[in-house]
């Protein structure tokens, strides 16, 4: 066994939670002890099914080799060590956990077999209406023992398949059946529940997915839905399927559409769905949590792409999802198709990953986080500067406190600003270490402005609830210099040169300035003053009387800039 630390690709970094002090922390706060994902290589070439007992902390598995020689069921124990195995008659294929833990039921060729899962010993067979070695698979649900078998030598996955439910050594028909491996799923979440799905195959243009009661004595179907259009498009191809601990929702891996997550009372969509998985990966496998906290969605993905999320059951919870990007020959390079399975109290996650090929294999085991912890904006967000113009940098800031441990990577805070021309993301920023940030923004329009802050949280935190901060956006400042003589002549040539420069935005071309002369005689207006490219202009005049002539310069502004005025006062003599 070894254990890995480097595919966690997530700010949301794994961690076990020590959770010691209650009450509040900031960011900098001790970081929780990181966990490890430790992974063991499998001794087999192929891979069928896995159960998790929590009673007995077990997890089994089996391959799919479809031999007629006698096989075993791999045991680990909950560390990911091997412990055992138990021994069939010919390769087994399916597994299914009673409900009390006790008894572990395997397929073969020839049946169903029993094991005690307190001694791990064999306790007894139901024989099967054909001895094939076609895999089975096998569910318990209403207290019953169910599987389906294809009566073929060949080409199993293509064949007609039925159901049965096992009668005390032998077996009964249940007359329903469809073509294709059928595959079936049950658990402790409801007792009495067992899902039905038909794989995709060259015979199957639109797959169904079903559910039985299987409480009384005559199985009960209930609703069935197959996913194609009036187009033929959007069939379901079905890899996994899971049920919520509440047993509300019906979580299906397809490899066409992503996760699916439907109403299990008539398995339409639910109103939120999950996020889509990241690009380029492809769903294989689900499972919830038994403490209903999390969903594991895993997937087959090339490269760097994220094989396994792990993140909160409620799809209305956007918490960041932890990611695992299987890549390697020591670990495997995507999740397996039903390589997922959890234990009851969620703190361990059972992960079976797989090559490119499909010919070797690996357990993981992670610990995810056993809880969240609160988060929130504390006193009022502030913008530095304290006057927002618009085409300048602006800093809106504002800190973040955390409850229980802090996170070991850095925490994100993201901004959405709203003005007349609607909504736009800001980038994320870091948190510093005391849970300070800075968001930083340059607004384009002068006027009202809100600016929303969020934390959408970590795997150890809940997200934060948004604060909000209005913000009156106003005109950039402009300014006029002016540099003239000081003394001229009267009825002689004088020149005033300028700069009129602005804050913000560019200003634009084509200015003119006004340019007004006071004397002796009074006020009276000049011929504006063209400003070029580079703000620079420059101001002639005559002047008419002797004394003290003011030049007064003035910029009127425009949608981004305001306006400004400067003046200068020349002392005008009398020629000769």
């Amino acid at each position: 066994m070894k254990q890995s630390r480097h595919r966690i690709r997530t700010a949301a970094t794994l961690t076990a939670l020590t959770l010691g002090t209650a009450g509040l922390t900031a960011l900098a706060a001790p970081a929780a002890q990181a966990a490890e994902d430790r992974v063991a290589k499998l001794p087999v070439s192929s891979y069928s099914a896995m159960v998790v007992d929590s009673a007995h902390e077990r997890v089994y598995l089996t391959d799919d080799s479809r031999s007629r020689d006698a096989g075993q069921v791999q045991v680990y124990n909950f560390a990911g060590e091997k412990v055992g195995s138990l021994t069939t008659d010919t390769s087994p294929s399916g597994m299914a956990l009673s409900t009390d833990s006790a008894t572990l039921y395997v397929s073969q060729s020839t049946g169903i077999l029993s094991f005690d899962t307190q001694t791990q010993t064999r306790t007894g067979q139901a024989y099967a209406n054909y001895h094939v070695p076609c895999p089975r698979d096998v569910a318990f649900a209403g207290g019953k023992q169910w599987y389906t078998e294809a009566a073929a030598t060949s080409d199993c996955d293509n064949r007609n398949s039925r159901l049965y439910q096992v009668d005390g050594t032998g077996v009964a028909g249940t007359g329903w059946n469809d073509l294709g491996r059928l595959r079936l799923w049950s658990g402790p979440q409801v007792p009495d529940r067992l899902v039905m799905g038909q794989p995709r195959t060259t015979g199957v243009a639109n797959p169904f997915l079903t559910t039985f009661d299987a409480s009384g004595s005559t199985l009960v179907r209930g609703p069935e839905r197959r996913f194609a259009d009036s187009a033929g498009k959007g069939a379901l191809d079905l890899k996994d399927v899971a049920q919520s601990a509440d047993g509300q929702r019906i979580a299906v891996a397809d490899a066409a559409a992503g996760t699916r997550l439907l109403d299990a009372a008539d398995l339409s969509d639910a109103p939120v769905p999950y996020q889509p998985l990241p690009e380029g990966a492809t769903a294989s496998a689900v499972a919830f949590g038994g403490d209903g906290k999390y969903i594991a969605r895993g997937a087959s993905a090339a490269g760097s792409t994220a094989d396994l999320l792990v993140q909160a059951a409620d799809p209305a919870d956007r918490t960041t999802p932890l990611e695992f990007a299987f890549d390697g020959a020591l670990e495997g390079d995507r999740i397996a198709p039903r390589g997922l399975g959890w234990s009851q109290d969620g703190a361990r996650l059972f992960a079976v990953t797989t090559n490119v090929y499909g010919n070797e294999y690996w357990l993981h085991v992670i610990q995810p986080p056993a809880a969240q912890h609160d988060s929130r904006f504390t006193g009022a967000l502030s913008t530095t500067p304290g006057q927002a113009v618009v085409g300048e940098p602006l800093g809106i800031r504002g800190r973040l406190e955390l409850d229980g441990p802090a996170p070991t990577e850095p925490v994100k805070v993201s901004a959405v600003r709203h003005d007349a021309n609607g909504d736009r993301k800001l980038a994320a920023v870091e948190a510093d270490a005391d849970g300070s940030f800075t968001v930083l923004d340059v607004p384009s329009l002068v006027g009202d402005a809100t600016y929303t802050v969020s934390f959408t949280g970590d795997l150890t935190h809940r997200p934060a609830q948004d604060i909000t901060l209005a913000v009156a956006v106003a005109k950039a400042p402009t300014t006029l210099a002016l540099t003239a003589p000081a003394e001229g002549v009267k009825g002689e040539g004088l020149e005033i040169t300028g700069r009129l420069t602005g804050q913000g935005r560019a200003l634009p071309a084509g200015i003119t300035l006004s340019v007004e002369r006071t004397d002796k005689k009074g006020t009276g207006t000049l011929t504006s003053a063209a400003v070029a490219a580079d703000g620079t202009f420059r101001i002639n005049d005559l002047p008419r009387a002797n004394g003290q002539v003011t030049y007064t310069v003035g910029y009127a502004g425009d949608e981004l800039h305001s306006g400004s005025t400067a003046s200068a006062t020349v002392r005008v003599r009398k020629a000769g």
